[in-house]
Parts: C-alpha cells; structure tokens; sequence
C-alpha cells in the first residue's frame, strides 16, 4: 500500500474521521507535553518533601532531556513497524503508568526511574504521530496535519502545565502526578474505542533501512537546524518567568497569569505555521525567526511600557509557537524515506536545544545580568536565520 510523502503537491481534503483521528493525536500530545514540562512548576513543592534543593530536583528536567535525545531515534526506528493503533495506546498506558509511578515515589531515584520511562517513550509518539498524521491527511496537507497535532503542545503550555500547577496547590504535586496518570489512562481509552486502524511506516524498497537518511548529509543540516532553533527559544523562554518578577515588576501572583496569556497568544503562531509551512518550510522558518529574534530582543528595552511589552511578547509567542511545528515537518520532508525516524531526530534535536538554551540562557545571567538575556537569545536566533539563508541558497 503506497503512502502519500511530504514532497507531493496534490491537495486532498481530509475527511471527519481523519479530523477526529487527528484531534486524538492532539489530545495524546497535550497529555504527554505536560508530562514533560509540569515538573517545572512543581520542583519546589517536591524538592521539599523529598529533602532535594531546587537545583538538585532540577536534574530531573535535565535527565528527561537527555534520554529524549540519547533513546529517541533508535526506539522509533525499531517500534515504527508496529500497528500504530496498538502503538499509541501502549505509549499513553506508559504515560499513565509513569505519572503514577511519579505520585508514588517516595525519593528521588524512584522519581528519576518514573521520569526516564517516560522520556523513553515521549520521542516514538511524536516521530510516529506526526508521521501518521500526515498519512491519513493526504498529500499537500501534510503541514497543516502536524500542526493540528502540536496544538496538544500549545495547549499543554496554555492550559495543561498552569492548571497542573494550580492544582497542586489544592491536592499537591503527587495529586497532579495523579491526575495526569488518570489523563493519559482516558486517552489511551479513547484512542481504543475511535482511532482507527492506522497503516505502519510508508512502503519502502526491498532492503532499504530507515537509517538511510541519516547518510543524507542535507538531512542532517536540518535536523542541527532545529536544534539551534531551539537553543534560541529556550535561551529566553526558560527564564520568562523571572524576567516578568523581576523586570517587568509583574507580582508573583500574577506572573501565571501572562504566561497562560503567552501561550493563548501562541494559537495564533500555531494557526500561522498550518497555513505557510506546506509552501517551504525553510522559508516559514526564515520568517518565524526573524519574528522569534525581534520579540525576544525588544523584550528588555521596552520593559518599561506595558503597552509596548505587551507587543513584544505577542510577536515572541507567535513565533515561539509555530516553530514547533514548522520544525517538524521541515525535517520529516528532508527525511521522506523514513518519517518516523525523521520526527524523532527532530524531537532529540529540540531536546538538545532546550538543554542547551536553559544552560546558556544561566550562563547569560550570571555573567551579563538578567537583562541582557533576550540580546543573547536574539543573537542565537540570527545565527539561525544565517543558517537557514545558507540553507535555502543550496537548493
């Protein structure tokens, strides 16, 4: 059975259990992001109960990153042939298994293993549900398909890893550990009962390997290209937070509240990224960082004109959004041949970008001062642009 590639222009029009297919794989991202990223707001609360510092605790945020990066690729190339039906509901019972491991650990190496598992298997969910996503979508639609399934990663930041926050305020950070596990259980089921059955990777030659791409040197252009993508936005990003307390003079209370507002704004980028990606990603990319680079860089001169940061923050969002996905569909159409594989280089890549910017932004602070902070994340940001340029200028 031949599968439709990213590199075909044909347009199709998706059908409505496609767009339910889709929206279940959204809502499988929305649990497993939050998974990834709710422990930020909840290293304090459990770096006391577990005897931790914050920065101590804060390595698990640094384990996840790595497994991700390190076991990503090699797992979705052995699990790709799997039936992805029967795939996705292993991972989201994973998922659920994890986060309950998480609510029960009573140290932080029962946490640390909870955590690992769950990195092990955050990568092949996202190589192969983009992947499938762009199959069922059909030729041409294949961007917009991707972008459908990131809005899992634009909700989890607006809504999922605040709310979990909040609630641990009320059941604590076991309870939203808990209700996470009882999350991922649901989708798992939902997933059982409307996903339909969802062909494997795309029809390749007899003897050809997916890792034949990683030979492609233009391939791996892409994928260092993501990750330098996301050095720039997690340069800046890891540390809004503190630059809205202790810049902009936002109250403790209320800084969750502009960050829910960062994120809701972020649909928009997402929106944006649906509608240019499929005419050349490359090009998408260009435009989004030069965005992502003036949002972030007039972030501290205008620090002092809410009107004015409030713009900042809006292009910042915007663009900080829709890369996601521009990124991903950008590397799977580099690597047709092998999809899957090609998703999860580029989730290993970001990983890498997001350990990457999180040091560097801290290096930034403790040796320029919080201020600096966006200057240098622009700057990364431009290095990105001029990679890009080189990159369009050989095709």
């Amino acid at each position: 059975m031949s599968t439709p590639s990213l590199t075909h222009a044909t347009l199709t029009r998706p059908t409505p259990r496609t767009g339910l297919s889709i929206g279940l794989f959204a809502i499988g991202g929305f649990a497993v992001l939050t998974t990834e990223f709710l422990i930020l707001g909840l290293l304090p609360a459990l770096a006391r109960d577990l005897g931790l510092s914050v920065a101590g605790a804060g390595q698990l945020v640094t384990l996840f990153a790595v497994t991700v990066m390190l076991f990503g690729p090699p797992l979705t190339a052995w699990l790709s042939a799997m039936p992805r039906k029967g795939l996705f509901i292993a991972i989201l019972l994973v998922f659920a298994a994890s986060n309950a491991l998480s609510a029960l650990a009573t140290n932080i190496w029962v946490l640390a293993l909870a955590r690992f598992i769950a990195a092990l298997a955050l990568p092949v969910y996202w190589g192969t549900a983009s992947e499938s996503a762009g199959q069922l979508a059909g030729a041409g639609r294949e961007g917009w398909a991707v972008s459908r399934v990131y809005l899992g990663i634009t909700a989890a930041f607006v809504f999922g890893i605040p709310l979990g926050t909040l609630a641990a305020g009320l059941v604590g950070w076991r309870g939203s550990f808990a209700l996470l596990a009882g999350l991922c259980l649901l989708v798992a089921l939902l997933m059982w009962a409307w996903l339909p059955t969802v062909p494997a990777a795309p029809a390749r030659a007899p003897g050809e390997r997916q890792t034949v791409i990683l030979k492609d040197r233009r391939f791996i252009a892409h994928v260092l290209l993501s990750a330098l993508v996301f050095t720039a936005m997690f340069t800046a990003y890891t540390y809004l937070a503190e630059t809205l307390e202790q810049l902009a003079a936002v109250p403790t209370g209320e800084v969750g509240w502009w960050l829910m507002g960062f994120g809701v704004v972020g649909m928009l980028g997402n929106g944006l990224a649906g509608r240019i990606v499929d005419r050349s990603p490359l090009r998408a990319t260009l435009l989004l960082l030069a965005m992502l680079a003036l949002g972030m860089g007039a972030v501290t001169p205008l620090i002092d004109t809410a009107w004015l940061l409030g713009g900042a923050l809006v292009l910042w969002g915007i663009a900080y959004t829709a890369l996601f996905p521009v990124c991903q569909v950008r590397v799977m159409q580099a690597g047709a041949k092998a999809q899957a594989l090609a998703g999860t280089l580029n989730v290993s890549a970001a990983n890498a970008g997001i350990a990457a910017g999180a040091a560097l932004g801290g290096v930034a602070i403790q040796a320029l001062g919080l201020g600096a902070l966006g200057y240098v994340a622009c700057g990364f940001a431009v290095l990105a642009m001029i990679a890009t340029l080189a990159m369009l200028a050989s095709e």
